[in-house]
Parts: structure tokens; C-alpha cells; sequence
């Protein structure tokens, strides 16, 4: 087939990741892909004046992605607009990775390839045009999800139950970790950002209450951006910024145990990738958490409950030792189940789907 992929931009973000190991591993099994994204936003004079002001330098754009070093074609337009007609090549396929993207899918002609939209995330979020973003949801395009609760909501609030399921996996072989006991210093990692859904401060208070019971509570945290001060660490929390994807394994296997306190999730990939390096989760029921830690190798918290996440660490972090293990052992067994070989075959079965389909053609 002859796939194009159409990005917003293409960065470090978790979804572009996965756009970018679709592209490459359908490439290598003889598909011709091709991908398409606009330029990285340049900050506007506002911005750069309130960073001058706060006596900040503008950061340089970012250069590095997730297609770095992949023999994937990848068109980067001149400017910040529209992909049209004349961006891209004709094909059989053509697939839309955000709801920005899905409007300028919807508009290309029946030449560039059957209409695809892959669906990462539910993004109805106050800072995005919720309408806008609503209409997306029911564009004639064939949907591919990425978890369960993205297809429930697809025919619950969009009244399209023709969709494909098509479940986020890990790299056994970049996420891996030999079998081991708990550490004699309890520690526990998280991933750090600002925005207020990916629940960064639940796993800040959780961590800060369970050290009031584990006074030598450690922590490791990662992002993609800087600690803020309006969402600062504590000291005993070590912070890894832009770190190399070689390098997360480490982090998630020095931790006896990993928070996951999303109040909104697509998915949310480090759940799978912790469990791989043999990490308990502790996860709030967003995203795939609710099917993943159910098979085991973690505890599901409540929502908006950091004294329930304190508890989650205490009890990991102090519990027998072999009782520990089996939780480390079955957390390994649960990631064990999900191969990017398997969700690649998944995706193209949902892609030859979608150029079947004729129901939802526009």
C-alpha cells in the first residue's frame, strides 16, 4: 500500500512516537510510506517579550524527532498551514494523527488514498475549539483507536461503532530489565509535565505523603520540558530532562515503583514500558490502565486521591519481599503480552479495513 501520514509537527511528544514506529516497521515491511508535517511553531512576540522580560532567552526550535535516523520520506512544509492536494503524493491511503489534521484529511481528494484517522487521544481539552475538535470525531473517516475507552466513546458520544482497535505496545528489546528484588532505598519515578491533565501534581503530593511515613523516600521523575516553579520538585526527587530513549530503561528499572496519575490519557505508553523494565504501576483508571494493571503488576488508585497513591507506594515499597517480586514478575508477564510486531499487523489489517470500507466513504 502507499501510506501517507499526515503530522501537525514532528517532535519528542509521546504520539509521534508512535506515529513514527508505525511508519518505519510498515516501510520495512514493504509498504511505501510517506510522511507530511508542518514546521515547529516559532514563538510569537508576546511570548518571546514575557520571556525577555522574565530575563529568559528564547529557546532554539527543537531539530530532533522521532523520525531522526528512520529511512521513512518525510516533507516538511515551508510554512505553518494546511497540507492540500499538492503536498502529497496519490496513494491508497491517507491518515490523519490529531484533530487538526483530521480537517485538512477530510478536504484532500479521493486521489491521495481512502481516509483514515487515528485517534490517540479523546482531545477535548479547554485550551483546544471543542467544537472544532467535536466535528472532527464525526468526519466520514475510518477510525483507528488505541484503547478501549477510545472506541466505547467513538460509538457512545459519536455514534461510529465501525472502528478499529488497535492497542499501543512496548519494545521489549529498548524496554527490558533482568529480575531483581526491591531496592534497600525505596524509590519511586513518575514523568513530569505542566499540563494539568497528565496529573503531575497528584503524583508530587502522593510521593510527598508517603514519605511522611518513608522518610528516605527517594524519586526520579523525566520530561520533555523544564521544572516550573509553579510546579516545583522536591528536593529528594531527581529530575532527568529530554532524556534518550536508551537512557528511560534505566530510569524505569531503578524504581521500586511507577506512578501513573493521569486525569486524561490516551493510552499512556510509560504504564507498559515500566512494567517491561519489571516495575509495579500505580495508576489512576485513565487511558489503558484499567485493562492493563487489572492483569496484574500494579494497583489502580482512584482519581484525584493522592492519599490513596501514598498508600499505593507505602504498601508496594514495604511489603515482603517475594510478595514484591511476584507483583514484579506478573507486572514483566502483562507487558510481555504486547509487541509492536503485533500492533503493526493490527494496523495494517485496520488499513486494509479501512480501504474496504465504503459505509463511512466521503
Amino acid at each position: 500500500m502507499k501510506i501517507t501520514f499526515v503530522l501537525p509537527y514532528a517532535g519528542l511528544a509521546g504520539g509521534i512516537r508512535v506515529v513514527a514506529i508505525y511508519a518505519d516497521r510498515l516501510q520495512k515491511r514493504g509498504h511505501e510510506v510517506f510522511i507530511i508535517s508542518q514546521p515547529l511553531p516559532k514563538p510569537g512576540i508576546k511570548q518571546r517579550i514575557s520571556q525577555w522580560l522574565r530575563g529568559k532567552k528564547t529557546p532554539a526550535q527543537p531539530s530532533a524527532s522521532h523520525f531522526d535516523g528512520l529511512n521513512v520520506p518525510h516533507k516538511v512544509l515551508e510554512t505553518c498551514r494546511a497540507v492540500g492536494d499538492r503536498d502529497l503524493p496519490d496513494g491508497d491511503v491517507v491518515i490523519a494523527t490529531w484533530w487538526g489534521t483530521a480537517e485538512w484529511v477530510a478536504k484532500l481528494s479521493p486521489s491521495k488514498g481512502q481516509k483514515v484517522y487515528f485517534v490517540q487521544h479523546h482531545e477535548i481539552h479547554p485550551y483546544f475549539p471543542v467544537e472544532r475538535v467535536k466535528a472532527t470525531y464525526r468526519l466520514p473517516l475510518y477510525k483507528i483507536v488505541i484503547a478501549e475507552w477510545l472506541k466505547k466513546v467513538m460509538a457512545e458520544e459519536y455514534g461510529d461503532s465501525q472502528v478499529s482497535l488497535v492497542p499501543n505496545s512496548v519494545d521489549l528489546e529498548l524496554f527490558s530489565a533482568s529480575p531483581r528484588g526491591r531496592q534497600t532505598v525505596p524509590t519511586v519515578g513518575f514523568m513530569y509535565s505542566t499540563k494539568a491533565w497528565k496529573g503531575t501534581d497528584l503524583a508530587i503530593q502522593g510521593w510527598q505523603l508517603a514519605q511522611e511515613k518513608l522518610p528516605n523516600l527517594k524519586g526520579i521523575a523525566f520530561g520533555s520540558e523544564p521544572v516550573s516553579s509553579n510546579l516545583p520538585l522536591p528536593e529528594a526527587i531527581a529530575y532527568h530532562h529530554k532524556v534518550a530513549q536508551e537512557k528511560l530503561k534505566e530510569i524505569y528499572a531503578s524504581c521500586d515503583a511507577w506512578l501513573f496519575t493521569s486525569r486524561l490519557e490516551g493510552f499512556g505508553l510509560p504504564i507498559l514500558e515500566a512494567m517491561a523494565c519489571r516495575t509495579p504501576v500505580i495508576g489512576t483508571p485513565t487511558g489503558a490502565a484499567p485493562e492493563l494493571i487489572e492483569q496484574g503488576g500494579g494497583i489502580l488508585v482512584p482519581p484525584e486521591d493522592p492519599a490513596e497513591i501514598a498508600a499505593a507506594i507505602v504498601k508496594i515499597c514495604t511489603q515482603p519481599l517475594e510478595q514484591w517480586q511476584t507483583l514484579s514478575d506478573k507486572a514483566y508477564q502483562t507487558a510481555s503480552c504486547y509487541s509492536w510486531d503485533d500492533a503493526t499487523t493490527l494496523f495494517e489489517q485496520a488499513l486494509e479495513e479501512a480501504t474496504m470500507a465504503t459505509a463511512n466513504d466521503p
